[in-house]
């Protein structure tokens, strides 16, 4: 099982081949680095990602602006997918981060402690207001673990009610009914496995389909 302990070694090696003088746990740190007459470096070690960490990384931003926090390197995908998300978290809070492979002490630093000032990605904004806007009323509940009712499913949705209630239709009728501008378009792609089409530009509803509409006015998930 790591421990803390096992990283202080290669931390400690890493920032004296920088020219650090380095001793461990000072004032509650669990290490401390100083050059000459710069500002002393904070590393605070961990065996694992968690919030304690960054909550003893943001404390010591109270007596330091360069502040590290370490933990060991692990492998596979589920890691190196929370190394880049704590990697986002430790740069909006100024802080730097470094992972310690201890097969070979290999320490590795992945940002550095400093302001970091987001950019807005107009992309992903387009796409979240367009979502908004497109969202019929509210139907979903804020943190839901289940269902999430789309504009594109709500849109789905009325296609469904309508070929329900009226039997096989054209794409041009079921707009019209609707109001969905692409009620062709989502019924040809049947994405949820809720239309057929029977002929050219004739779509029916599936069994699906109907389960579907029965389980959104019940509210089942």
């Amino acid at each position: 099982m790591v421990k803390e302990t096992d990283l202080y070694p290669p931390v400690k090696a890493f920032l004296e081949a920088q020219g650090y003088d380095v001793k461990a746990e000072i004032a509650g740190a669990d290490v401390v680095a100083r050059r000459a007459d710069e500002d002393p470096v904070i590393v605070e070690l961990k065996a694992r990602f968690s919030l304690a960490l960054f909550h003893q990384g943001v404390a010591r931003l109270a007596v330091s602006d360069v502040v590290y926090l370490a933990v060991p390197r692990g492998t596979g995908r589920a890691f190196h997918k929370a190394l880049a998300e704590n990697v986002k978290l430790a740069r909006r809070l100024g802080l730097g981060l470094m992972t310690v492979r201890l097969t070979d002490g290999l320490v590795e630093v992945h940002c550095d402690p400093g302001p970091y000032a987001p950019r807005i990605s107009k992309p992903r904004k387009a796409r979240l207001l367009r979502e908004f806007a497109r969202r019929s009323g509210d139907p979903n509940r804020g943190g839901t673990n289940g269902r999430i009712i789309t504009a594109y499913r709500q849109d789905a949705l009325r296609c469904a009610g309508h070929l329900a209630a009226h039997g096989p239709c054209r794409g041009a009728a079921v707009k019209a009914a609707t109001g969905v501008d692409r009620a062709t378009t989502i019924m040809r792609d049947d994405h949820y496995g809720w239309f057929e089409r029977v002929e050219k530009g004739v779509y029916t509803l599936t069994g699906a389909g109907r389960t579907a509409l029965i389980s959104f006015e019940t509210g089942a998930p």
